[in-house]
């Protein structure tokens, strides 16, 4: 069942990057959204801990299960969005001028 969450949620924001990028083809860097991206998530899953330990500093045990659940399923999403890969910015656009074809044909992607 995770594998299966996994999946779907790699496909939902590999196909959130492809509609950002159709949409500015010219103007965005998604390397640059996924650093951003990380760097949000990062912030939120600490304070999601913080969360946890305060509520289990006051012998709140359901609370501190809960906070702790949800910056677990934050990490799992920080580590999906860190394996996305995402095609060089100057290899694409010479694929796409070249091809006349998709954002992501012809070069390999890069992994963050």
């Amino acid at each position: 069942m995770a594998q299966l969450h996994d999946l779907r949620l790699r496909l939902l924001v590999q196909q959130e990057s492809e509609q950002i990028s159709n949409s500015q083809p010219n103007d965005l860097d998604l390397s640059i959204v996924q650093a951003r991206c990380l760097c949000w998530l990062t912030l939120l899953a600490e304070a999601h801990e913080d969360q946890a330990n305060d509520a289990e500093g006051r012998s709140d045990t359901e609370q501190a299960m809960g906070w702790f659940a949800d910056s677990m399923r934050l990490r799992d999403v920080i580590q999906v969005v860190t394996s996305i890969e995402i095609p060089l910015p100057e290899s694409s656009e010479l694929d796409n001028n070249d091809e006349g074809g998709g954002f992501f044909k012809g070069e390999p992607p890069m992994t963050a």
